[in-house]
């Protein structure tokens, strides 16, 4: 049973990381075209708490795959849906979020 639930879980992450690099690469291409530079590999996030001005990152691609990027992507989920005019924005303190990539550099 905890098999089931383990892999159903990894199942449903992995369908949300898809659709996250679905769209992270669709947002870079729109980017480019709009004259700003996001290397090939690599997306836009906006990182900020509630309140807060919003500063942009562009992060690998790789970080999707790492369990506390994970975790960001789920609170942005949870209190932001999918629906972004901006782009991927990710609900945290901006030091904190720098500090979180640091250590996943």
């Amino acid at each position: 049973m905890a098999m089931r639930k383990s892999s159903s879980r990894l199942a449903s992450q992995t369908t949300m990381i898809k659709q996250m690099v679905k769209r992270c690469s669709s947002l870079g291409r729109k980017q480019q075209q709009q004259g700003e530079d996001v290397p090939k590999g690599h997306f836009v996030v906006y990182v900020g708490g509630v309140g807060e001005k919003r500063s942009r990152y562009i992060l690998p691609i790789s970080f999707l795959s790492t369990p506390q990027f994970q975790i960001l992507l789920h609170q942005a989920e949870e209190e932001f849906g999918f629906d972004h005019q901006m782009g991927l924005t990710i609900p945290c303190q901006q030091h904190v979020f720098e500090s979180l990539t640091s250590m996943l550099r």
